[in-house]
């Protein structure tokens, strides 16, 4: 007698989608950052599988039969989750490349801060734009986009069903390609700004060469990068909203191509 009315297909389906909930969701930003204890994003990873497996589940079905084909469900759904992940991210390392070199132009490179998505160390000018981007993409409701994004592979990624193809790398590298081109705009103000505090104190050293420099010129930088550091808050803000904007849109195309469509 079947006291508790075990079914394994309903407990295969529930698996399923537990697996891909839990390592898309640990590689997403925000939701997988390492400062977020283990015990939490366990909890989360369980919440939201209990809130869509009524719905949009995958059938028990579909989990493999053979131990191999299993390892390579869980291999693929990694993958799927690295590509994902890696759509978001490019906002926010853009964003920090912007900063670092921001830091180099001002002189802040032996100051440094430690990343908490990452755990490493980065100049202290890109971690405060990437809180400031990280604080303005979750003010505009981007984790929703994530989270829909997650939700949208149901539809169109069956377990294991990745498919690697040219199509999908070079959409990833495209994207990836914008970081150079976002970080320097992040940055332009205050590189412009430190050429031509570059240029003035070359003018001052040949005019009054009797001057230090050196006690002189490393204020002024700092003063004049913070100045211009204060105009990129509210372009910063277009940037991301730009980004959010056709985020659904991106991760839709991404997701597509993972699938093989």
């Amino acid at each position: 007698m079947d006291i508790f009315h075990f079914d394994p297909v309903t407990m295969f389906s529930f698996l399923l989608t537990l697996i891909r909930i839990s390592l898309v969701l640990f590689l997403l930003p925000f939701f997988g950052g390492q400062t977020i204890p283990t015990q939490v994003k366990a909890a989360l990873c369980m919440a939201l599988t209990l809130a869509v497996w009524p719905r949009i589940g995958f059938p028990g079905q579909a989990l493999p039969a053979d131990i191999w084909a299993i390892m390579l469900m869980i291999v693929s759904e990694l993958i799927l989750g690295l590509v994902l992940g890696l759509v978001v991210q490019f906002i926010f390392t853009a964003v920090q490349f912007g900063g670092a070199i921001m830091g180099f132009q001002m002189g802040f490179t032996m100051v440094n801060a430690v990343d908490p998505m990452t755990g490493q160390q980065e100049p202290v000018t890109s971690h405060f734009l990437y809180m400031v981007c990280l604080l303005t993409f979750l003010s505009l409701n981007g984790h929703l986009f994530l989270l829909a994004g997650l939700a949208r592979t149901f539809d169109l990624v069956p377990p294991g069903g990745l498919v690697l193809s040219a199509a999908l790398g070079n959409k990833i590298i495209g994207l990836a390609g914008n970081i150079f081109v976002l970080g320097i705009r992040v940055a332009a103000p205050v590189m412009i700004a430190m050429i031509i505090v570059d240029v003035s104190l070359a003018l001052i050293s040949r005019v009054a060469p009797q001057m230090n420099l050196l006690s002189f010129g490393f204020p002024v930088k700092i003063g004049v990068g913070f100045l211009f550091l204060g105009f990129i808050f509210s372009y910063l803000a277009r940037y991301v909203t730009e980004f959010i904007s056709g985020l659904d849109t991106t991760m839709d195309s991404v997701i597509r191509l993972a699938a093989g469509l």
